[in-house]
């Protein structure tokens, strides 16, 4: 198997717990793949199977928050909103965005 076009290598070694170790990964487009496992490494390389599970985990745990720091107004624009409309106005337009991503 080959590595997802989604899958970000480097969140699925954190959620394994590979995080620490030496890797390079390569530039070419997405999806990326590991060409480099450094043999100092305590830790056995994953598979590409492993790799796109372990990313599958960290997006259903951690997906939503990505997706929400796109959609939130600035921190300026959050000021106003609440100079403007008071914290409930605040909390709605938030509420919004956490209702379109909630967590899983």
């Amino acid at each position: 198997m080959t590595i997802n076009s989604n899958t970000d290598i480097n969140l699925a070694l954190l959620q394994l717990g590979k995080n620490a170790n030496r890797y390079r990964l390569d530039q070419n487009c997405t999806p990326h793949k590991i060409i480099e496992w450094d043999s100092a490494n305590t830790d056995s390389q994953p598979t590409d199977d492993e790799l796109n599970a372990a990313y599958a985990a960290w997006d259903k745990a951690n997906g939503h928050k990505s997706k929400r720091i796109f959609e939130y107004p600035t921190i300026e624009d959050q000021l106003d909103d609440i100079y403007h409309n008071g914290i409930d106005g605040w909390k709605a337009t938030i509420k919004t965005i956490k209702d379109k991503y909630p967590k899983s």
